[in-house]
């Protein structure tokens, strides 16, 4: 990758901080360029984005729509507590889920609603769903002078009515961040400074007399090019440019060969890199719409020249100014999607569809649109029906050069349609760029942020608070030996809050040594004694104690909010306890990050199979049951009677009641009518058989009822 001191900036934020970051600039600054490079040599857990489906696979990514499984339209009313919208596998709920950047390109096509969509899904699914975007890192790139958001005009007064404009930065998600915005100023695509200041003053809306007519002085009527030049005309429509192509293509003598792509997989007819069926001639101009990937990268997209043979399976195409042919075969482009690597659990890229296809469309003329991200020697510019901000900018830009370029009218000032709210915004980018200062407080910034939030147990404490509260309000379904259990859980938990809150107030005193946490010697030695006996901590009573608890309450109502809320405990006390371990020699980012990425990911669970119930088994699950062989017994019993029966287990009788045999030991119906839960008509029906079991069990241990009073 070719660096400049921005690009570096861009590459240390993404690296080092948390920072959203917004990165623009001009038409052939490198933008695309930084992207690649990125994905190449990823620096963090990414995903890449993109609006359309072309910009998908032109930066290797998915769709917007496609991984957040989003509904086209406007979006404003997007819930991201509807279930229905919501159904996503539990691989891409585990990719979220472990996120650490996610990457937006051509941002400048997005729509406030969207962004906005995003946010809800991200905090849906990620531990941190009060922050914006959940606490994943943005990095949205593309330049707003070029491409805009497309708004139908049905969908305008709807936004309207819920923001102020329909760019990605009027997003309310955005609005409660901090982002920065690194505009790159080095232009690789243009070499002439009189020419690069011409588009400057378009881009910016800047257009006087004398650039007007330095500009216009391109403007040649009736400007017929000799077919060997290799010109393109950029126009403003579709139908425009098929026009032009049809006609040239059908005037060439010769037989007209077609050749269908190759599809393997799952690949949308909206990605779509070229066309499906490209029809050619000898003698057509075309233009290559692939990068040369071997050696000798004899071509790069959008490149022009005209076909000389057809033969076999290759289309030879000679280039303006050049002697020798190239010889153009199939080339594939990617659909990838993500997914995790079940040995690694890295995010990889995964191809779920190839198309095959000959790198080449046909090009006396194509849309500026379908230009965006091409370099033209030679271009011949209709712009004059422009209807879209930055459509000039675009055309214009394409060109390497100033002489390379043709205006087939003149271009005036209304042609150059700018959006004032874009301008603000852009301006004001231009005059907060951020610096090496910048960069430094942003990373010392993170790296505290993520130390305060690693001794940090409040959310656990609460966790296990909630848990305490559905037990309190529902005692009466609750076994005894479960609310025991989470009390004391809770009360040694309370212990573990109040020596963090010791421990922090020691690195709030060692912290204004050195800011920098990986450099501070001091506090490095501190962090990792005190990761070891927090992790401990967690473990023991936490993480071990869980398995513990028996859940298998009657209330249907209260077991499902019991178990999904020691769930959510248990997901994050291991979250904790691997972040705390990946600390255990002090503080590394990278390491941090990467184990609670890996923490967060939900293991699947494995099929469930008809597993048989031994004492043994409940002795480790159940340590305060008084039998728990007798407790297996009394309990399989129970449900082969209810299934037998057509009853919930309750109705032969309740957990509670189960818990007080074990306990009392009843072996008459004397006693057993002691037993709550137990009355006559229980007796009637089930008492027989109860007080078999539980005298055999005390027969075999030697055993006597406690008497109940």
């Amino acid at each position: 990758m070719q660096t400049n001191p921005q690009l570096e900036l861009a590459t240390n934020f993404v690296r080092y901080t948390g920072q959203h970051i917004f990165l623009t600039g001009k038409a052939g600054t490198g933008k695309t360029t930084f992207l690649h490079h990125l994905r190449e040599h990823p620096i963090k857990r990414t995903v890449v984005v993109a609006p359309t489906g072309v910009a998908a696979i032109n930066a290797r990514g998915v769709t917007i729509h496609s991984f957040f499984q989003l509904p086209f339209g406007p979006l404003t009313g997007f819930d991201r507590t509807n279930t229905e919208q919501m159904r996503f596998n539990r691989e891409k709920i585990n990719i979220i889920r472990s996120l650490d950047l996610l990457v937006i390109d051509e941002i400048s096509m997005v729509r406030a609603d969207l962004l906005d969509a995003i946010d809800a899904v991200l905090r849906r699914f990620r531990a941190h769903h009060n922050k914006p975007f959940g606490g994943v890192q943005l990095l949205m790139i593309g330049d707003l002078q070029q491409l805009s958001p497309v708004v139908k005009e049905d969908e305008r007064e709807l936004l309207r009515d819920h923001y102020e404009t329909p760019y990605f930065f009027s997003s309310k998600a955005l609005r409660e961040t901090s982002f920065v915005s690194i505009e790159l100023t080095q232009v690789f695509r243009q070499q002439d400074n009189r020419f690069i200041s011409i588009l400057n003053r378009v881009r910016e809306n800047r257009l006087d007399v004398p650039t007007l007519e330095l500009l216009n002085q391109r403007h040649i009527p009736n400007f017929q090019p000799d077919d060997e030049e290799g010109y393109i005309t950029l126009c403003t429509h579709n139908a425009q440019a098929k026009r032009i192509n049809d006609a040239k293509l059908q005037a060439l003598p010769g037989e007209a060969h077609s050749f269908q792509a190759q599809i393997e997989g799952v690949f949308p007819e909206y990605s779509y890199p070229t066309e499906f069926e490209l029809t050619v001639k000898e003698g057509a101009q075309v233009m290559f719409v692939k990068n040369d990937t071997s050696l000798e990268k004899l071509f790069y997209n959008g490149k022009t020249g005209k076909i000389t043979r057809i033969e076999n399976d290759a289309i030879f195409v000679i280039c303006p100014n050049e002697e020798n042919e190239i010889a153009v075969t199939r080339m594939s482009w990617e659909n990838v999607k993500y997914s995790l690597n079940a040995d690694t659990n890295e995010i990889t890229e995964e191809t779920e569809g190839v198309f095959t296809q000959y790198p080449l469309r046909t090009a006396w003329a194509i849309t500026i649109h379908k230009s965006q991200g091409l370099t033209f020697e030679r271009a011949i510019i209709d712009a004059h029906s422009s209807f879209a901000h930055g459509q000039v900018y675009v055309a214009l830009s394409r060109c390497k050069t100033l002489e390379g370029m043709v205006l087939s009218s003149p271009i005036n000032a209304r042609s150059v349609i700018n959006d004032h709210t874009v301008r603000g915004f852009t301006e004001q980018i231009e005059q907060n760029q951020p610096d090496e200062t910048q960069l430094s407080s942003a990373r010392i910034a993170y790296q505290q942020e993520l130390l305060a939030e690693l001794f940090r147990f409040t959310p656990l404490h609460n966790r296990i608070g909630y848990i305490a509260k559905i037990i309190g309000d529902n005692k009466g379904s609750i076994p005894a030996p479960t609310q025991n259990l989470f009390a004391q859980m809770l009360a040694l938990h309370g212990e573990i809050s109040d020596v963090a809150g010791k421990f922090q107030a020691q690195i709030n005193r060692l912290l204004p040594q050195q800011p920098d946490v990986e450099q501070n010697d001091a506090l490095q030695t501190r962090i990792g004694k005190a990761s070891g006996y927090f992790s401990e901590k967690i473990e023991t009573i936490v993480l071990n104690i869980l398995p513990k608890a028996d859940l298998d309450i009657d209330n249907r109502t209260v077991k499902k909010q019991l178990i999904d809320a020691v769930k959510r405990l248990e997901e994050d006390a291991r979250i904790k306890y691997e972040s705390l371990k990946s600390c255990l020699n002090g503080f590394c980012l990278t390491d941090l990050l990467q184990a609670k990425a890996t923490a967060s990911i939900e293991k699947a669970k494995p099929k469930e199979t008809v597993k048989k119930e031994t004492a043994a088994s409940v002795v480790l699950d159940n340590e305060n049951i008084s039998h728990p062989e007798l407790f297996v017994r009394l309990r399989l019993w129970r449900k082969a009677q209810a299934t037998e029966l057509g009853l919930p287990a309750y109705g032969v009788f309740s957990q509670k009641t189960l818990y007080e045999l074990v306990h009392y030991l009843p072996t008459d119906k004397k006693s057993l009518l002691k037993i709550n839960g137990i009355g006559e008509k229980k007796i009637v029906r089930f008492g027989q058989e109860i007080i078999e079991i539980i005298g055999e069990y005390c027969e075999e241990k030697g055993l006597k009822q406690i008497e109940l009073m």
